[in-house]
């Protein structure tokens, strides 16, 4: 996905987004603690990634790579502690944070000082969400972000961020689901909705339907890309937008 606007990073989404869960079942808070639980213990390589199932799951593409299993498991370790100087200390001094020039450390802090605890819930989603080997070397999360989604719009894309998640023919409650999505790409048919409980997507397979807000994530939400420069990790993109 090429970036080609700017998008100012803290009103991309509505926060109830960014709190995706990584089952059906679990709760959005219990869920985003027991997964970066997981990283933590996956990185270190205590612990295989367990898949789930989906086209667009998340998948770990990176523990081969030097040094990246190191630098993640700090990463996981400043978010679970909510530390800012230890999340600082991993960025890059000239880390990218939107498409208008926001660049470095201070900006970082001062986008962190700006949202609170919705800066680290986004964080903690990102955690939830797999890891890709790039094109430049380097990883990216999501892990979803760099495949390739083909002509679906990245402003109107979605993905569904769980298994088994329900689709209804109707957004009202108490109607039985018409069937089911495991992480798959949807496209919002009428923009979003923000303050509505369901969205109207059209499926993969065409089929126009009803998922629940919570358990949809924009392809172009946030996503963190890094890469080692002379043997050192850091971060050098923390971005959203298009």
């Amino acid at each position: 996905m090429k970036a080609s606007r700017p998008i100012v990073l803290a009103t991309l989404l509505v926060p109830s987004l960014l709190l995706a869960a990584c089952s059906q079942d679990d709760a959005p808070s219990e869920a985003i603690s027991k997964a970066a639980n997981t990283v933590v213990k996956q990185v270190d390589g205590s612990q295989a990634p367990k898949l789930a199932q989906g086209k667009y799951a998340p998948q770990d593409e990176c523990r081969d790579k030097p040094g990246a299993a190191e630098f993640r498991a700090r990463l996981a370790q400043a978010i679970k502690a909510r530390d800012i100087d230890r999340l600082a200390a991993l960025a890059a001094p000239d880390v990218m944070l939107d498409y208008g020039g926001g660049a470095g450390v201070d900006s970082l802090r001062a986008l962190h000082a700006r949202n609170g605890e919705l800066f680290w819930s986004k964080l903690d989603t990102l955690l939830t969400l797999g890891c890709a080997a790039n094109k430049e070397g380097g990883i990216t999360l999501p892990w979803y972000f760099v495949q390739d989604f083909g002509a679906v719009d990245p402003m109107s894309g979605m993905i569904v961020t769980g298994e088994n998640v329900p689709v209804y023919a109707a957004p009202g409650g108490g109607a039985a689901p018409t069937g089911a999505i495991s992480w798959d790409v949807v496209e919002l048919v009428d923009g979003l909705q923000p303050d509505r409980p369901m969205q109207k997507v059209e499926t993969a397979g065409g089929e126009v339907a009803y998922v629940a807000t919570d358990k949809l994530r924009s392809l172009i939400d946030y996503r963190l890309v890094a890469s080692s420069r002379d043997g050192v990790w850091s971060f050098t993109q923390l971005i959203a937008g298009d």
